[in-house]
């Protein structure tokens, strides 16, 4: 977790952010990032999907979900490490930890897992964005992504996956390393609680500080309060609604239509007597 998560995890009531950062890097607190060195993606050859998400504007939960397999050397071993992510809350909805690089270890259980934690809600025509492993053109991967109505979409280059290549450093440098890990069995425990503390306790800048659960959970409560008058995309209106009472443009006008002032009270009184 870094500084200015720590500092919104924690709410300090005597202390600022920033003399709050000072002071975590004046005492050795500030987390260093190690240098990735080995790949995991080889996509020689490959024919690849489009990359729906140039043009894509993400509004909301479960229209794009995003994909990376990173590695973990444990004692002169390497193993490999799944996530699927929601591009919107920044949840992670699916993992897997392994110790090959097939298909049915990696991509394969974790997409199921994804699958599994938006079920009933997954909608038809979500954006599944990845690299160009082979793990994510598997016939069995594409088999299940056919099946649920996803749109596959892959990136050329590493930085069109940032979401995901992000998540991969984030668990590692920051839950991890910190960790002492000494089998496939401890790593796997290890990446559970990491993600389990990453969507529950993890604040976020992007999503006003809220954990990805958290922020999951203000969206649905929202949208359920909008829904009878929305008439503009939810994002749209996020920024006035985040803590704001909704309004309803239709209650501009006063409920009764009769009754404007007391005025107006007066000359239906008028009227009504002059008609006896």
């Amino acid at each position: 977790m870094n500084g200015v998560a720590m500092y919104y995890k924690i709410n300090p009531v005597t202390m600022g952010r920033d003399k709050f950062l000072k002071l975590c890097k004046e005492m050795g607190f500030v987390v260093k990032q190690k240098p990735r060195f080995r790949g995991t993606t080889d996509s020689r050859g490959v024919i690849r999907f489009p990359n729906l998400m140039q043009s894509a504007a993400i509004t909301n939960m479960n229209q794009a979900f995003c994909s990376d397999i990173t590695y973990y050397e444990v004692n002169g071993a390497y193993y490999y490490i799944t996530f699927i992510m929601d591009c919107y809350s920044r949840r992670i909805l699916g993992h897997s930890v392994s110790g090959r690089l097939l298909t049915e270890h990696t991509t394969l259980p974790a997409l199921k897992q994804a699958i599994k934690s938006r079920k009933p809600e997954l909608p038809r025509g979500i954006i599944f964005h990845s690299d160009g492993g082979g793990q994510y053109y598997d016939s069995a991967f594409l088999e299940l992504t056919h099946k649920y109505h996803f749109k596959n979409s892959m990136c050329e280059y590493a930085y069109e996956n940032g979401k995901a290549e992000r998540i991969n450093g984030v668990i590692k440098n920051n839950y991890l390393r910190f960790k002492q890990i000494d089998s496939l069995k401890d790593l796997v425990r290890e990446v559970d609680c990491a993600v389990y503390k990453y969507n529950y306790e993890k604040p976020h800048k992007e999503l006003r500080h809220f954990t990805p659960l958290a922020y999951e959970k203000k969206l649905l409560s929202l949208q359920q309060q909008t829904k009878p008058t929305m008439t503009e995309s939810f994002d749209a209106k996020t920024q006035d609604l985040w803590g704001v009472e909704p309004q309803n443009p239709e209650q501009t006008k006063p409920q009764n239509q009769d009754v404007f002032s007391a005025k107006t009270n007066e000359k239906n009184v008028r009227e009504v007597v002059n008609l006896f």
